[in-house]
């Protein structure tokens, strides 16, 4: 399976969810994803997602 690049967008499940978002950087052996926006805090919510625990839905 091929890894995502940076501003791929991808999906991923956590805790019984499922989230989209975009990649913003890529390791080893994960991508952290920018997957929504906290309007009270005035950032971007991010979370680290390995290369096992998502799926390229639209590839840039």
């Amino acid at each position: 399976m091929a890894n995502a690049n940076i501003g791929d967008n991808i999906s991923f499940k956590r805790d019984g969810k499922s989230y989209k978002g975009t990649v913003t950087v890529v390791r080893e052996n994960s991508v952290i994803v920018e997957y929504g926006y906290n309007k009270e805090k005035g950032e971007p919510l991010a979370t680290i997602v390995n290369h096992k625990n998502y799926k390229i839905t639209n590839a840039i």
